[in-house]
């Protein structure tokens, strides 16, 4: 397996280490700070203990030996499929950081940023033609070795073959990549966990409930749901008839509850369309009890361990 570069040794990079030890890589972390290396190495020990504790690692000291540590970036990139930026969340940073790797790494190396909210076309502005069309955001859920999707968001300028060789990688590593198109702000990620946020707050500015009891319902209702399935799959399997009834049912009422908050963003008959023929290429109408049992059996599995971690909270 091709080595792999994670340039900074903050607490994103050090996950990314384990996920990309883990799969068999030879890993190489880079930072220019002697600190940031040590603190990195004791981070690494601490977090492969952890998981081996929890059955979620093979052998800590084998995954730990395909982990060095640098301050060498030359050394660092040599050789790589995949340079992994973790970087601080600065534009002129992350070009920078870039510019220099480009240096020494192969003339096929993808190189993935780790931001959180960077459009990819910024990080490439100025860049080399032949750079540009290697740079994409690798945004992942923290920490990836728990939480394994991973946002690929390519710019107008990133090429097809990397945006496929990163996605190689990526699977390869165990992550489960999606493609985001246009490169919104936030991604979908950030965007799809600020709309609940944003609720969250004007449900708590409005004295409707308080910080915990919001908390509460989405511990002990959505977040239970949304482990097993998103919110398409919820609203589709919560309405017999799925999510073209879900929609004719309730559509008008979520229309009110946005226009409260100023949005206007209906459910047109061509979006909703768009969203059922999706879903029925993933579940016809026909297997819609089958999903629905296979639904309740995976809360009712999980349903100890969560009361569980409850009463030990």
């Amino acid at each position: 397996m091709e080595p792999i570069a994670v340039t900074g040794a903050g607490s994103i990079g050090v996950t990314f280490a384990i996920v990309f030890a883990r799969a068999g890589h030879e890993v190489r972390v880079w930072d220019p700070f002697p600190a940031a290396l040590e603190r990195a190495r004791a981070e690494l020990s601490d977090r492969l203990a952890q998981l081996s504790a929890h059955g979620l690692a093979v052998n800590p000291s084998t995954v730990s030996a395909r982990v060095t540590f640098t301050h060498d970036l030359a050394e660092a990139v040599a050789g790589v499929a995949l340079v992994q930026e973790c970087a601080p969340e600065r534009v002129e940073v992350k070009q920078d950081l870039v510019r220099r790797a480009a240096q020494s790494a192969p003339d096929q190396a993808v190189f993935a940023s780790s931001s959180s909210a960077i459009r990819p076309s910024l990080i490439a502005a100025d860049l080399p033609e032949g750079l540009r069309e290697r740079i994409l955001v690798g945004h992942p859920g923290n920490p990836p070795y728990l939480i394994p999707v991973i946002e690929l968001v390519p710019s107008p300028s990133t090429a097809t073959w990397a945006v496929e060789r990163a996605h190689a990688v990526y699977t390869g590593a165990g992550l489960r990549p999606i493609t985001v198109c246009h490169e919104p702000e936030g991604f979908v990620f950030n965007r799809l966990q600020g709309a609940v946020l944003r609720e969250a707050y004007c449900l708590l500015r409005d004295g409707i409930a308080t910080v915990d009891e919001i908390d509460e319902v989405v511990r002990s209702g959505l977040g239970r749901r949304w482990s097993l399935i998103g919110p398409f799959e919820t609203v589709d399997l919560n309405t017999r008839g799925g999510l073209e009834s879900h929609a004719d049912k309730m559509g008008s009422a979520y229309a009110r509850m946005g226009a409260e908050r100023g949005q206007n963003d209906p459910w047109t008959p061509d979006l909703v369309a768009t969203a059922v023929h999706q879903r029925r290429t993933l579940l016809p109408l026909d297997r819609w009890e089958e999903r629905v049992r296979w639904r309740d059996e995976q809360l009712m599995r999980l349903t100890p361990l969560w009361e569980d971690i409850r009463g030990k909270s």
